[in-house]
């Protein structure tokens, strides 16, 4: 069984935003889409940048770099499906938001 480590009370990210938490020394990007939360690395596969901090339009992401896009329920880039982040399993409990490094 997977262990759950907290990384934020689910009010610091409303839907539609992001937050970029550390998972068990994985950098992780958070998102809130619709009340639904999800997990995928922070790294895009592109030029490393910081997925965490790209815009978000429902449940795409767009790496601030180079414009990468990627669903964040999936990890799936839009283009290229083959090109897939790791997602990270999410749950939230109490109103907190636990993320599983496995």
């Amino acid at each position: 069984m997977a262990d759950f480590v907290p990384v934020a009370d689910a009010s610091e990210v409303p839907p539609g935003t992001s937050k970029v938490v550390v998972v068990a020394g994985h950098i992780v990007a958070l998102f809130n889409v619709g009340g639904s939360f999800y997990a995928v690395s922070n790294t895009c596969l592109h030029r490393g940048g910081p997925v965490g901090e790209g815009e978000l339009d429902d449940e795409v992401v767009t790496c601030p770099w180079h414009g990468w896009q990627y669903d964040v329920r999936s990890g799936q880039n839009l283009l290229n499906p083959l090109a897939r982040l790791r997602r990270y399993p999410v749950k939230v409990e109490d109103g907190r938001v636990l993320i599983s490094p496995e």
